[in-house]
């Protein structure tokens, strides 16, 4: 069964990611908004990997003087489907 989530992301220049997530790997992913380049090459990087993987790998990145980044939010994001089981 496939999980789709639309994250709407806080501090970052991306307003939202969308997220499908089947047997705990992330099939497809989407932000909205962000710098295009970025957030494209995150979205293919992610695809295929295991959700706790890329939560390990992406959680806590900064941007700039920022406390989260594209990246922390997918990670953000991808944590929220524990809260959801």
């Amino acid at each position: 069964m496939t999980k789709h989530i639309e994250y709407k992301t806080q501090g970052t220049c991306s307003r939202a990611i969308i997220i499908d997530v089947e047997d705990d790997v992330v099939v497809g992913c989407k932000f909205v908004g962000g710098c295009a380049g970025n957030t494209q090459g995150v979205s293919a990087l992610v695809k295929g990997m295991k959700v706790e993987e890329a939560i390990a790998k992406l959680g806590g990145i900064k941007c700039g003087f920022k406390n989260t980044s594209c990246p922390d939010q997918l990670a953000r994001a991808l944590s929220s489907l524990g809260a959801e089981d």
